[in-house]
């Protein structure tokens, strides 16, 4: 990771130099002035290359460009729009914060600089970089693969009731030939609403579809928090293929579907376990080193949930193969 700390004082850079060097960021340049790392940053460049750095620490006070026109600045450069931006300000300055975030800051740290404060919220501003990044990999190399599958094929990528992807599309982009690295953990979830064909029977094919939806929203709203794919079924089935999710992420957003579907509190008189709608989920983890490996995670998780759901539902089961 290269970060870019800009401050007029020497003092000051050398103390966050330091502090993130000790932490292990071994990338680390500084800039004494706001025109400097203007200068560094290369502001107006047209061309597509990558901006080349990937936090930057700026000062607010400065002279002849305080870092919060530097902020926006930067901020206007498209290379930059995502780019971590924290900045540094004394206690007795806080005012100028506001117009800071305005501009474009992300967060911020005060001085004097705390070293264990510092090195947390630039851990956790790459952190959350780093999963945009990913997310925003995943829906690259989803909207590629359903631009090569072809326009006739348009109308069954959205199943109705849901508004999910169809299963048949999950299962076409797991034995697509796919970008993660064959060690990268991958998480596939099998998600069932318990008792819903017993629903279905009771109050109709119109009443049932109407759940569908609902619950297709609700998961659709966090699994998109993590760049999963979610898809569905015309069973009521839905499935999410999570890449970079290990068995730990998995239990935890197995767990998160479960209590989406729950907290939307929808009737169900049918219900075995709640006198709500209630759902069980099954999460397989392993690496899915070739597109077979995959399907079989899937099928997997389709009968670990399938399970769940005849013994009575509303539970969340992991499973590492």
């Amino acid at each position: 990771m290269r970060i870019l700390v800009v401050d007029d004082s020497e003092d000051a850079r050398d103390l966050a130099e330091a502090a993130l060097l000790s932490a292990g960021y071994r990338d680390v340049l500084t800039a004494e002035s706001a025109w400097d790392a203007i200068k560094a940053l290369d502001l107006g460049r047209t061309s597509g290359e990558g901006s080349g750095v990937d936090l930057i620490l700026l000062d607010i006070v400065m002279p002849e460009m305080d870092g919060i026109e530097a902020c926006a600045r930067i901020r206007n450069d498209v290379r930059y729009d995502d780019i971590p931006i924290i900045m540094v300000t004394s206690l007795d300055d806080m005012d100028s914060l506001q117009n800071a975030f305005i501009a474009g800051a992300n967060d911020y740290v005060t001085k004097p600089l705390n070293r264990v404060e510092l090195v947390a919220r630039v851990r956790a501003a790459l952190k959350l970089k780093g999963e945009l990044e990913r997310r925003r990999s995943r829906e690259r190399e989803l909207l590629t693969f359903l631009s090569s599958w072809g326009d006739r094929r348009a109308s069954v990528w959205i199943d109705e009731a849901t508004g999910l992807f169809t299963g048949e599309v999950a299962e076409a982009y797991l034995t697509a030939s796919m970008t993660h690295q064959q060690e990268e953990p991958i998480s596939i979830f099998a998600l069932v609403l318990d008792r819903l064909d017993t629903y279905r029977v009771a109050f109709g094919e119109e009443a049932s579809q109407r759940i569908l939806k609902q619950v297709g929203e609700a998961v659709r709203s966090i699994s998109a928090t993590v760049g999963t794919i979610a898809a569905a079924y015309r069973n009521g089935l839905m499935v999410f293929v999570a890449p970079g999710i290990d068995a730990a992420s998995a239990q935890q957003l197995g767990d998160a579907l479960s209590a989406t579907v729950s907290k939307l509190r929808l009737p169900n008189s049918e219900s075995i376990a709640s006198d709500h709608v209630t759902a069980s989920v099954a999460a397989v983890t392993g690496r899915g080193r070739c597109d077979l490996d995959r399907v079989h995670m899937l099928t997997h998780a389709i009968s670990v949930v399938q399970k769940a759901a005849a013994a009575g539902g509303n539970r969340v089961s992991a499973v590492t193969v």
